[in-house]
């Protein structure tokens, strides 16, 4: 006898809410099918709850759970078979274009050691080679900027150039 008031209440449940929930799953992404199957679920979870028995007289709270739980299950199945779908292999391609660990490793190490030989030069030494061979910035601008005569800047640059190539290996 007591079971047949709860019975009552999730039959009227399911055919209140049934369309209602399929439309949110729907709109998560889920298929006919599977948003049918989502909602089967979500109410299969929602009567194993043990707060469900309290909610007979509160169907406003009981439409807002059922439909929490059906958002969760729909983005779960949808997780769920995205994993499961054979990926594309693209990924495996582009990793044998690159180059290899080993000569990333080595790359690393030659800049490194560059940025090590950089670190020898003076101050002023550093900010030529800079203007000059990264910017590339004409050697009278250099001299202008830096406030040194165009001799000066290219004696500068050669001498920093000079060093590095004795601290860089060939």
């Amino acid at each position: 006898m007591r079971g047949e008031p709860f019975l009552g209440w999730v039959s009227r449940l399911v055919h209140e809410q049934r369309a209602r929930l399929t439309r949110v799953v729907r709109r998560e992404g889920l298929g006919a099918e599977d948003a049918l199957d989502c909602v089967q679920d979500a109410f299969k979870s929602f009567l194993t709850l043990p707060q469900a028995r309290l909610l007979v007289e509160a169907p406003d709270d009981s439409a807002k759970l059922l439909t929490v739980l059906a958002r969760n299950l729909a983005r779960n199945f949808r997780r769920r078979h995205h994993r499961a779908r054979p990926h594309d292999s693209s990924a495996d391609e582009l990793a044998g274009e690159g180059p290899s660990v080993e000569q990333v490793v080595a790359s690393a190490e030659r800049y490194a050691m560059a940025v090590g030989c950089a670190a020898t030069l003076s101050e002023i030494q550093r900010a030529v080679v800079d203007l000059r061979l990264v910017d590339e910035v004409p050697g009278e601008d250099v001299a202008r900027m830096l406030g040194l005569s165009e001799g000066n800047v290219a004696v500068l640059l050669h001498r920093a150039k000079a060093k590095l190539k004795a601290c860089l290996p060939a």
